[in-house]
């Protein structure tokens, strides 16, 4: 993917990753992102704060789980946003590790080892 990537001119793209809590932050890393020329993608979905559209968060959690993995694999990068890391997260962040994928963090501090099951279930 990268070379056709490189070969059609596509700039890079980066996804955010961490607690939807930090919405703003993540909002301002997309600027931010965007103006150094990236393609940015991120949750849009905060489960935090509930809406129409999902009857069993559970099952709607899980969607967006393997759908953020997909925007994983599709990304050159990963940005997590936050000074906090939850489970969801650190499960990302060591997916994209195992993947090869380089991992730059807003708060570099919360930088931690990640659960050794990232890569199961992501076949999706």
């Amino acid at each position: 993917m990268a070379a056709a990537k490189e070969r059609l001119g596509i700039p890079p793209v980066v996804v955010l990753c961490g607690s939807t809590r930090f919405w703003e932050r993540m909002a301002a890393a997309a600027w931010s992102e965007t103006l150094r020329g990236r393609i940015v993608v991120r949750p849009d979905v905060d489960m935090k704060r509930p809406r129409q559209g999902y009857a069993d968060a559970v099952a709607v959690k899980t969607d967006l789980d393997a759908l953020h993995r997909a925007k994983i694999r599709l990304a050159d990068e990963v940005l997590v946003v936050g000074d906090y890391i939850g489970d969801s997260t650190r499960a990302e962040i060591a997916y994209a590790r195992e993947l090869g994928m380089p991992v730059r963090f807003t708060h570099p501090e919360v930088d931690a080892p990640a659960p050794a099951s990232a890569l199961e279930g992501a076949a999706s």
